[in-house]
């Protein structure tokens, strides 16, 4: 069963290995959820550094330079993320492999985004293991490493070797991450801001597993987003996703960990958390548009969820 909140969770260092010709979408699509996940947490949970080789910059294929912070022979932490692109096999250099192998030792999880499994297989970090890659370099890929076995997944954890074949399937893996190590209520909240479809769906999904694994939950979520100012009973809700009330519960505690009530109380409360943010609005106007009749009950049902009331968190702002 997963975790709806896990609080207690030490912050992660993430790194991200940049190498000539890499995805600017993928280097977007892997910080920006961590990004998120720190402002919305309102601490930070996770860090991350840019690495090269040699403690140059890196252009991407559009253009964009990137200064980094270290080379990577200085570093360690908790994943590196090898993130090659385009003309990576050049790349496979004895100076980068051994660079590679002895990060291993360094870091508790090695990736490779996109073309990164290519070279992790290439310093021999993937012998033995389940893997994938970019799925124009599949056939390739398995050709040249035959003591790897290739799977056309968009990711593939094994043990702490993690590959990922792309920038959109690097957005979803960061998702299923966050999640895992912080529990789904913050997947949620990112999931949200990103407009990502597993979080604003309303229909059955077509885009693969996600937060929601099964249609009926995800479509029970889209519902829920859908209806914040006048909520729904979760009744109706589980009515039109076909469902009984207590399969429905049943389901989003085995996926999201949290009872339909709670989830839905957290998306009307983070809704109302938007507006005393980003708005002068007052307590009373963002009740009623958080679904809440009773200013007061929204107050107390905020300060349960968000540790303050909305007043104390507009004046800390």
């Amino acid at each position: 069963m997963q975790n709806w909140v896990k609080d207690n969770a030490a912050v992660q260092q993430v790194d991200l290995l940049l190498f000539d010709d890499f995805s600017g979408h993928c280097l977007a699509n892997t910080v920006e959820p961590l990004r998120a996940a720190n402002t919305l947490a309102g601490r930070q949970i996770y860090a991350w550094r840019f690495l090269t080789l040699d403690g140059r910059p890196a252009t991407s294929s559009a253009g964009m330079e990137v200064n980094p912070h270290d080379r990577l022979a200085r570093c360690q932490g908790d994943m590196l993320i090898a993130m090659p692109s385009y003309r990576y096999r050049p790349l496979a250099t004895s100076t980068a492999k051994n660079a590679l192998r002895a990060a291993a030792k360094r870091y508790k999880v090695m990736a490779g985004f996109d073309a990164g499994a290519w070279l992790l297989a290439a310093a021999g970090l993937l012998d033995g293991l389940r893997a994938t890659i970019h799925w124009e370099e599949l056939v390739s890929f398995a050709e040249d490493f035959p003591q790897v076995e290739v799977l056309r997944l968009r990711h593939v954890r094994d043990g702490n070797r993690i590959t990922c074949s792309g920038a959109l399937a690097a957005f979803d893996l960061m998702m299923d991450l966050i999640g895992q190590t912080h529990g789904q209520a913050l997947r949620l909240e990112v999931a949200t801001l990103f407009m990502s479809p597993e979080a604003t769906e309303v229909q059955s999904p077509s885009w693969g597993a996600g937060l929601a694994r099964s249609g009926s939950v995800a479509r029970a979520l889209g519902l829920m987003q859908s209806n914040i100012e006048t909520p729904l009973t979760i009744l109706d809700i589980a009515r039109q996703v076909g469902r009984s009330r207590k399969e429905l519960e049943k389901r989003m505690k085995a996926q999201l960990g949290a009872t339909p009530q709670a989830i839905y109380r957290r998306l009307r409360l983070m809704q109302a958390r938007k507006f005393v943010l980003e708005t002068d609005l007052s307590v009373a106007e963002i009740a009623l548009r958080a679904g809440y009749e009773d200013p007061s009950a929204m107050t107390r049902a905020y300060r349960e969820e968000f540790g303050a009331t909305p007043r104390q968190m507009r004046s800390d702002f």
